[in-house]
Protein backbone atom coordinates (compact mmCIF):
# COMPACT_ATOMS: atom_id res chain seq x y z
CA UNK A 1 0.00 0.00 0.00
CA UNK A 2 1.71 3.20 -1.10
CA UNK A 3 1.44 6.05 1.33
CA UNK A 4 0.34 9.89 -0.03
CA UNK A 5 3.32 12.39 0.28
CA UNK A 6 1.14 13.89 3.30
CA UNK A 7 0.63 10.52 4.84
CA UNK A 8 4.55 10.32 4.74
CA UNK A 9 4.94 13.99 5.83
CA UNK A 10 2.66 12.91 9.00
CA UNK A 11 4.60 10.48 9.86
CA UNK A 12 7.79 11.76 9.16
CA UNK A 13 6.92 14.17 11.69
CA UNK A 14 5.91 11.73 14.36
CA UNK A 15 9.10 10.10 14.17
CA UNK A 16 10.27 13.47 14.91
CA UNK A 17 8.68 14.16 18.17
CA UNK A 18 8.75 10.39 19.29
CA UNK A 19 12.39 10.53 18.55
CA UNK A 20 12.45 13.76 20.66
CA UNK A 21 10.16 12.38 23.74
CA UNK A 22 12.36 9.32 23.57
CA UNK A 23 15.90 11.41 23.81
CA UNK A 24 14.12 13.50 26.97
CA UNK A 25 13.06 10.70 28.78
CA UNK A 26 16.70 8.57 28.01
CA UNK A 27 18.72 11.50 29.07
CA UNK A 28 18.07 11.65 32.74
CA UNK A 29 18.60 8.02 33.17
CA UNK A 30 21.57 8.30 31.09
CA UNK A 31 22.96 11.36 33.09
CA UNK A 32 22.45 9.75 36.06
CA UNK A 33 24.14 6.35 35.03
CA UNK A 34 27.43 8.23 34.39
CA UNK A 35 27.45 9.96 36.84
CA UNK A 36 27.23 7.19 39.87
CA UNK A 37 30.00 5.57 37.30
CA UNK A 38 32.25 9.23 37.48
CA UNK A 39 35.48 9.90 39.36
CA UNK A 40 34.63 12.94 41.90
CA UNK A 41 35.89 15.46 39.38
CA UNK A 42 33.96 14.51 36.77
CA UNK A 43 30.88 14.07 38.88
CA UNK A 44 31.18 17.56 39.56
CA UNK A 45 31.58 19.10 36.14
CA UNK A 46 28.45 20.80 35.22
CA UNK A 47 26.96 19.97 31.57
CA UNK A 48 25.13 17.15 30.06
CA UNK A 49 26.47 13.57 31.17
CA UNK A 50 26.03 11.11 28.93
CA UNK A 51 28.94 8.50 29.91
CA UNK A 52 31.35 8.41 31.85
CA UNK A 53 34.68 9.73 30.61
CA UNK A 54 36.78 8.53 33.89
CA UNK A 55 35.16 4.99 35.35
CA UNK A 56 34.90 4.90 38.98
CA UNK A 57 33.57 2.01 40.71
CA UNK A 58 33.48 3.93 44.12
CA UNK A 59 30.20 5.08 44.73
CA UNK A 60 28.71 1.37 43.94
CA UNK A 61 31.03 -0.29 46.04
CA UNK A 62 29.87 1.78 48.77
CA UNK A 63 26.11 1.17 48.07
CA UNK A 64 26.68 -2.24 47.70
CA UNK A 65 28.92 -2.57 50.80
CA UNK A 66 26.25 -1.11 53.01
CA UNK A 67 24.00 -3.30 54.89
CA UNK A 68 21.29 -0.86 55.73
CA UNK A 69 20.54 -0.92 51.52
CA UNK A 70 20.35 -4.66 51.16
CA UNK A 71 18.50 -4.97 54.07
CA UNK A 72 16.07 -2.44 52.69
CA UNK A 73 15.76 -4.06 49.32
CA UNK A 74 15.02 -7.35 51.09
CA UNK A 75 12.05 -5.76 52.77
CA UNK A 76 11.32 -3.90 48.88
CA UNK A 77 12.18 -7.21 47.22
CA UNK A 78 9.51 -9.14 49.50
CA UNK A 79 6.83 -6.58 49.51
CA UNK A 80 6.98 -5.85 45.59
CA UNK A 81 6.59 -9.99 45.29
CA UNK A 82 4.07 -10.70 48.00
CA UNK A 83 1.92 -7.40 47.99
CA UNK A 84 2.04 -8.29 44.03
CA UNK A 85 0.55 -12.02 44.41
CA UNK A 86 -1.82 -11.59 46.87
CA UNK A 87 -3.48 -9.03 45.07
CA UNK A 88 -3.68 -10.66 42.08
CA UNK A 89 -5.57 -13.58 44.33
CA UNK A 90 -7.70 -11.21 45.99
CA UNK A 91 -8.63 -9.31 42.96
CA UNK A 92 -9.49 -12.15 40.95
CA UNK A 93 -11.46 -13.66 43.80
CA UNK A 94 -13.51 -10.44 44.33
CA UNK A 95 -13.72 -9.77 40.07
CA UNK A 96 -15.16 -13.46 39.60
CA UNK A 97 -18.34 -13.05 41.20
CA UNK A 98 -19.03 -10.05 39.96
CA UNK A 99 -19.07 -10.37 36.38
CA UNK A 100 -21.31 -13.16 36.94
CA UNK A 101 -24.34 -11.93 36.16
CA UNK A 102 -26.11 -14.70 38.09
CA UNK A 103 -25.00 -13.04 41.33
CA UNK A 104 -28.26 -11.84 43.77
CA UNK A 105 -27.97 -8.00 44.01
CA UNK A 106 -24.48 -7.86 41.61
CA UNK A 107 -25.09 -4.12 41.23
CA UNK A 108 -25.35 -3.10 44.52
CA UNK A 109 -22.59 -4.68 45.40
CA UNK A 110 -20.47 -3.21 42.65
CA UNK A 111 -21.48 0.05 43.60
CA UNK A 112 -20.78 -0.38 47.16
CA UNK A 113 -17.33 -0.98 46.16
CA UNK A 114 -16.61 2.05 43.24
CA UNK A 115 -17.67 4.20 45.60
CA UNK A 116 -14.07 3.21 47.80
CA UNK A 117 -12.61 5.27 44.82
CA UNK A 118 -14.08 8.30 45.86
CA UNK A 119 -14.65 8.29 49.02
CA UNK A 120 -11.89 7.19 52.45
CA UNK A 121 -11.99 8.01 55.54
CA UNK A 122 -9.06 10.21 55.62
CA UNK A 123 -5.26 10.02 56.99
CA UNK A 124 -5.72 10.64 60.46
CA UNK A 125 -8.73 7.52 60.46
CA UNK A 126 -6.13 5.16 58.91
CA UNK A 127 -3.91 5.98 60.31
CA UNK A 128 -5.89 5.08 63.96
CA UNK A 129 -6.97 1.81 61.73
CA UNK A 130 -4.28 0.98 61.39
CA UNK A 131 -2.71 1.11 65.23
CA UNK A 132 -5.45 -0.61 65.88
CA UNK A 133 -5.05 -3.98 63.80
CA UNK A 134 -1.46 -3.60 65.30
CA UNK A 135 0.12 -3.20 61.96
CA UNK A 136 2.65 -0.57 63.04
CA UNK A 137 6.17 -1.66 62.40
CA UNK A 138 4.93 -5.25 61.11
CA UNK A 139 6.18 -5.40 57.53
CA UNK A 140 2.56 -6.82 56.40
CA UNK A 141 1.47 -3.14 56.78
CA UNK A 142 3.10 -2.67 53.54
CA UNK A 143 0.79 -5.58 52.09
CA UNK A 144 -2.31 -5.73 53.64
CA UNK A 145 -3.83 -2.21 53.24
CA UNK A 146 -3.49 -1.92 49.69
CA UNK A 147 -3.98 -5.76 49.47
CA UNK A 148 -7.21 -4.96 46.53
CA UNK A 149 -7.60 -1.99 44.44
CA UNK A 150 -10.98 -1.17 43.44
CA UNK A 151 -9.57 0.16 39.47
CA UNK A 152 -7.87 -2.95 38.84
CA UNK A 153 -10.18 -5.04 39.84
CA UNK A 154 -12.83 -3.39 37.99
CA UNK A 155 -10.89 -3.78 35.09
CA UNK A 156 -10.42 -7.34 36.07
CA UNK A 157 -14.27 -7.50 36.10
CA UNK A 158 -14.83 -6.26 32.99
CA UNK A 159 -12.14 -8.45 31.71
CA UNK A 160 -14.22 -11.71 33.03
CA UNK A 161 -17.45 -10.25 31.52
CA UNK A 162 -15.87 -10.74 28.04
CA UNK A 163 -14.97 -14.40 28.27
CA UNK A 164 -17.62 -16.04 26.83
CA UNK A 165 -19.99 -18.30 29.02
CA UNK A 166 -19.96 -21.33 27.43
CA UNK A 167 -17.05 -21.76 28.85
CA UNK A 168 -18.53 -21.64 32.25
CA UNK A 169 -21.31 -23.80 31.44
CA UNK A 170 -19.30 -26.38 29.42
CA UNK A 171 -17.24 -26.79 32.90
CA UNK A 172 -20.31 -27.03 34.97
CA UNK A 173 -21.80 -29.92 33.10
CA UNK A 174 -18.71 -31.43 33.16
CA UNK A 175 -18.46 -31.06 37.36
CA UNK A 176 -16.40 -28.65 38.16
CA UNK A 177 -17.43 -26.11 40.34
CA UNK A 178 -16.45 -21.82 40.99
CA UNK A 179 -12.92 -22.38 42.23
CA UNK A 180 -12.03 -24.69 39.44
CA UNK A 181 -13.29 -22.60 36.87
CA UNK A 182 -11.69 -19.86 38.20
CA UNK A 183 -8.32 -21.25 38.11
CA UNK A 184 -8.20 -23.62 35.40
CA UNK A 185 -10.24 -21.75 32.87
CA UNK A 186 -11.13 -17.54 34.05
CA UNK A 187 -7.65 -17.28 34.89
CA UNK A 188 -5.51 -18.84 31.98
CA UNK A 189 -7.74 -17.04 29.48
CA UNK A 190 -6.84 -13.41 31.37
CA UNK A 191 -2.90 -14.17 31.23
CA UNK A 192 -3.03 -10.46 29.39
CA UNK A 193 -5.19 -8.21 31.85
CA UNK A 194 -3.62 -10.39 35.31
CA UNK A 195 0.13 -9.54 34.07
CA UNK A 196 -0.26 -5.96 33.45
CA UNK A 197 -2.47 -5.74 36.34
CA UNK A 198 0.60 -7.58 37.95
CA UNK A 199 3.29 -4.82 36.33
CA UNK A 200 0.98 -1.84 37.76
CA UNK A 201 0.84 -3.19 41.60
CA UNK A 202 4.72 -4.18 41.32
CA UNK A 203 5.66 -0.76 40.33
CA UNK A 204 3.40 0.75 42.79
CA UNK A 205 4.75 -1.27 45.69
CA UNK A 206 7.98 -0.75 44.44
CA UNK A 207 8.09 2.98 44.28
CA UNK A 208 6.06 3.76 47.72
CA UNK A 209 7.57 5.28 50.41
CA UNK A 210 4.63 7.28 51.92
CA UNK A 211 3.24 4.15 54.05
CA UNK A 212 6.67 2.87 55.21
CA UNK A 213 7.04 6.77 56.24
CA UNK A 214 3.94 7.07 58.42
CA UNK A 215 3.78 3.37 59.62
CA UNK A 216 7.48 1.76 60.21
CA UNK A 217 9.11 3.61 63.10
CA UNK A 218 11.85 0.19 62.24
CA UNK A 219 14.12 1.71 60.85
CA UNK A 220 15.46 -2.30 60.27
CA UNK A 221 12.23 -2.33 58.50
CA UNK A 222 12.05 0.65 55.98
CA UNK A 223 11.74 0.54 52.37
CA UNK A 224 14.46 1.08 49.50
CA UNK A 225 12.43 3.85 48.26
CA UNK A 226 12.40 5.45 51.52
CA UNK A 227 15.56 5.06 51.84
CA UNK A 228 16.32 6.90 48.91
CA UNK A 229 14.33 9.77 49.90
CA UNK A 230 16.49 10.28 53.38
CA UNK A 231 18.96 10.43 50.82
CA UNK A 232 17.84 13.12 48.69
CA UNK A 233 16.07 15.12 51.00
CA UNK A 234 18.21 14.66 54.09
CA UNK A 235 21.62 15.39 52.24
CA UNK A 236 23.22 12.15 53.75
CA UNK A 237 22.23 13.38 57.49
CA UNK A 238 20.48 10.10 58.30
CA UNK A 239 22.49 7.94 60.51
CA UNK A 240 21.25 5.13 57.99
CA UNK A 241 22.65 6.28 54.93
CA UNK A 242 26.29 5.48 53.88
CA UNK A 243 28.55 8.25 54.30
CA UNK A 244 31.12 9.19 51.48
CA UNK A 245 34.64 9.22 51.68
CA UNK A 246 37.16 11.69 50.97
CA UNK A 247 37.59 9.49 47.49
CA UNK A 248 33.95 10.10 46.87
CA UNK A 249 31.45 13.14 46.22
CA UNK A 250 27.54 12.82 47.69
CA UNK A 251 26.25 13.24 44.20
CA UNK A 252 27.99 9.77 43.16
CA UNK A 253 26.51 8.21 46.00
CA UNK A 254 23.02 9.42 45.31
CA UNK A 255 23.21 8.34 41.86
CA UNK A 256 24.66 4.69 42.04
CA UNK A 257 21.87 4.53 44.59
CA UNK A 258 18.96 5.61 42.71
CA UNK A 259 20.47 3.50 39.65
CA UNK A 260 20.45 0.47 41.90
CA UNK A 261 16.43 1.26 43.26
CA UNK A 262 15.76 2.14 39.78
CA UNK A 263 17.16 -1.26 37.75
CA UNK A 264 15.30 -4.26 39.21
CA UNK A 265 11.98 -2.87 38.39
CA UNK A 266 13.06 -1.64 34.73
CA UNK A 267 14.10 -5.48 34.32
CA UNK A 268 10.73 -6.84 35.20
CA UNK A 269 9.12 -5.14 32.27
CA UNK A 270 10.19 -6.98 29.03
CA UNK A 271 9.12 -9.65 30.45
CA UNK A 272 5.95 -8.93 30.88
CA UNK A 273 4.94 -6.77 27.80
CA UNK A 274 4.89 -10.19 25.39
CA UNK A 275 1.46 -10.36 27.25
CA UNK A 276 0.19 -7.22 26.47
CA UNK A 277 -0.50 -8.02 22.89
CA UNK A 278 -0.57 -11.75 23.07
CA UNK A 279 -4.04 -12.59 21.76
CA UNK A 280 -4.96 -16.13 24.21
CA UNK A 281 -8.84 -15.37 23.64
CA UNK A 282 -8.60 -16.36 19.96
CA UNK A 283 -9.39 -19.93 19.11
CA UNK A 284 -11.09 -20.30 22.44
CA UNK A 285 -14.06 -21.35 21.19
CA UNK A 286 -14.95 -23.41 17.76
CA UNK A 287 -18.17 -23.22 15.92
Amino acid sequence: MRLTKGEKVFQGFLLVIITMLCIIMVYPFLHVLSISLSTPAEALRPGIHLYPKEISLFAWERVLSTDSIWRAFGITVFRTVVGTLLSLVFMSMAAYPLSRKYLPHRGFYTMFIIITMFFSGGLIPTYLLIKSLGLINSVWVYIIPGLVSTFSMIILRNFFMGIPNELEDSAKIDGANDIRILVQIIVPLSAPVLATLALWTAVAHWNSWFDAMLYMQDNTKITLQLLLRRLVIANMGDPMMPVPTEEEDPAMVKAAIIMFTALPILAVYPFLQRFFVKGVMVGSLKG
